[in-house]
């Protein structure tokens, strides 16, 4: 009925997912935005954006979040 569970305390934790460093585009917004150290850091709207139409299209195909 009463079953013990032995728990190791001292394992460490699953690696946690690696944090975003760079630029994304971000599907759910249309937008652009840049990370640092998993943070977020700078956005622009990607009908506002200016930069090198090539870049956006491979940033879009390659880095989408």
């Amino acid at each position: 009925m009463n079953e013990w569970i032995q728990m190791d305390l001292f394992e460490p934790a699953a690696d946690p997912p690696p944090e975003l460093n760079g630029m994304y585009y971000e599907k759910s917004t249309n937008k652009f935005v840049s990370f640092v150290l998993g943070r977020r850091h700078f956005e622009i709207s990607a009908k506002r954006c200016t930069w090198d139409k090539a870049w956006q299209e491979k940033t879009k195909a390659e880095r989408a979040i």
